[in-house]
């Protein structure tokens, strides 16, 4: 009964994740949710209560799993922090070039920014792994293998910034990169490779320390 249960709540918001995707936080409706996803008004108000209860679930969802990998990483004491960054960059391409869905979300209803109370609690939610990412940088400026200056925000941008630039302007994307980045088997076989590549080839240089003996 309680997987009966879970099952329906990830249906529910598999459903809300694309319609809100699609039309927006104003576009779309309770109603229109619960319609696509076969439930009634009724067992969708039991589970998330409003709208932005809905709302807020989708993103809760896919960050909070992402966390727990960011977080096991972190822990991991047989990693140094360079391997850590760079396990977290294949996880990150993996787990997020690919979801353009949620990733449609986010820009969507982040960039608007006209939601003060809605948006704030988006922000919330993305800075949980921005903060897990932080951790493993500095833990890495502590020790010595990555260099004492390292300006840790803007790596941290240079990680999120060249995701959203990808994802959230493709039309301009695929004209740089030479081929439409929206095609499955490219993103796939090569842009997910190539942007892995280029992450970890851009951020190693940048951050690690020659001359630290524990490399």
């Amino acid at each position: 009964m309680e997987k009966d249960k879970i099952d329906k709540k990830d249906h529910i918001l598999d459903v809300a994740e694309k319609v809100f995707a699609d039309l927006g936080y104003d576009g779309a409706s309770t109603r229109t949710i619960s319609g696509e996803a076969g439930v009634n008004m009724a067992m969708l108000n039991y589970y998330f209560g409003s709208k932005e209860g809905l709302f807020l679930a989708v993103f809760e969802r896919k960050i909070n799993s992402f966390r727990t990998l960011l977080q096991n990483i972190g822990n991991d004491e047989s990693m140094t922090p360079w391997d850590k960054l760079s396990k977290c960059i294949d996880n990150y391409v993996e787990r997020i070039i690919a979801n353009n869905c949620f990733q449609k979300l986010i820009n969507r209803e982040v960039s608007m920014n006209k939601r003060g109370d809605l948006t704030d609690k988006i922000i919330e939610i993305l800075m949980v792994n921005v903060i897990e990412i932080k951790k493993i940088i500095e833990e890495g400026v502590t020790n010595g293998q990555f260099y004492h200056e390292v300006d840790v925000p803007l790596v941290i941008a240079t990680m999120f910034g060249t995701k959203n630039y990808i994802v959230n302007m493709p039309q301009l994307s695929s004209i740089i990169i030479g081929h439409d980045i929206r095609e499955e088997k490219f993103m796939e076989e090569e842009l997910k490779p190539r942007v892995k590549t280029y992450m970890k080839r851009l951020l190693k240089a940048y951050l690690v320390n020659e001359h630290d003996n524990s490399k």
